[in-house]
């Protein structure tokens, strides 16, 4: 009994010590308010939800809704497409949950109000307009495409990870090979306990940071090729919306598969891919040119999978021979 003792308290005190080891050499960058805690922020209004968004180029030129990845993450990587706003009417926002947006309730973050978030903001346009989505913000706007295809011109894809409810599990399967062992449980507490050094801006901002490093440790970790060999994936970003994520690891079957709808828009489809990504880059997206009426695919050459951030020149010129020929 006095061995069982003193091998539990010398537990205690192990840890004790290496949880103030921890928190005494770790730091946490502060991060940024939202909209709700920043009233500068420029910020539209959608539902009873303050959105953080930019828009750029004439109001009455022809629009493009710029959908960045996640959910979670945040427009600023995406922020090299604002380049057309030469000639069209560019439209950045960060979804409900994520970025410099109001935080909202896990009910609140349902593929349903993404589409409608979406939906208020494509009708607030004039005419139809082109999505822009990056990962699953391609996958948001491949559903949406689904429902609303009258609402669109073009589609421009860039590397949607997932269409359905199996290839979520097939996703989920590859992801795992990057997401556990030792390493990330490591990283995930060093990242937690820096988190207390946080004093605000809001209550969402320790999990906010925990989760974010979490993401950025998965995107880096050794084999996954988000990121280019001997690269960091390094994309700039405001802040992480981690109630946002966790809320999509609840996403049910039925919900997953109505992201393939977009198969029937019959518009012109571009996928764009990153040349050094052969996860979620042409071996994925280029066996689904089959399933549209009028597909193209353009892989980019020294990208992963943030295509806009790496390599942004190649990117919109991309783009715009895209639209331009369509």
């Amino acid at each position: 009994m006095r061995l069982l003792l003193r091998t539990l308290l010398f537990l205690i005190l192990a840890f004790g010590l290496l949880f103030a080891g921890l928190y005494l050499t770790s730091d946490a960058e502060p991060l940024p308010a939202t909209v709700t805690g920043d009233p500068e922020l420029p910020a539209i209004e959608v539902a009873g939800v303050r959105l953080h968004a930019r828009q750029f180029g004439r109001s009455d030129a022809p629009a493009i809704i710029v959908l960045h990845g996640g959910p979670g993450g945040d427009f600023r990587s995406l922020l090299p497409l604002r380049a057309l706003e030469d000639r069209w009417h560019l439209v950045f926002y960060d979804q409900r949950g994520a970025g410099l947006s109001e935080r909202v309730e896990a009910e609140q973050l349902t593929l349903d109000h993404y589409v409608a978030e979406l939906d208020a903001i494509v009708r607030a346009q004039d005419g139809p307009v082109v999505l822009i989505g990056h990962s699953w913000g391609a996958m948001l706007a491949h559903a949406y495409a689904g429902q609303h295809g009258e609402a669109l011109s073009h589609l421009v894809l860039i590397e949607p990870g997932f269409l359905s409810a199996q290839e979520q599990a097939d996703w989920a399967e590859r992801a795992g090979d990057f997401m556990g062992g030792p390493g990330m449980i490591w990283h995930g507490l060093r990242a937690g306990i820096a988190a207390l050094h946080l004093d605000g801006p809001d209550d969402d901002a320790a999990m906010d940071h925990t989760w974010g490093q979490m993401v950025g440790r998965f995107a880096n970790a050794e084999g996954n090729p988000y990121h280019c060999p001997g690269e960091a994936f390094d994309s700039p970003t405001w802040r992480f919306g981690a109630v946002a994520s966790q809320a999509a690891g609840r996403t049910q079957p039925e919900d997953l598969d109505r992201l393939s709808g977009g198969r029937d828009f019959a518009g012109p489809v571009l996928f764009l891919t990153g040349g050094c990504d052969s996860w979620l880059g042409r071996p994925l997206q280029e066996p689904r040119l089959g399933d549209y009426a009028n597909a193209r695919l353009v892989d980019i050459p020294r990208a992963g999978h943030d295509v806009i951030d790496d390599q942004p020149q190649a990117a919109l010129a991309a783009i715009r021979d895209f639209l331009r020929e369509n």
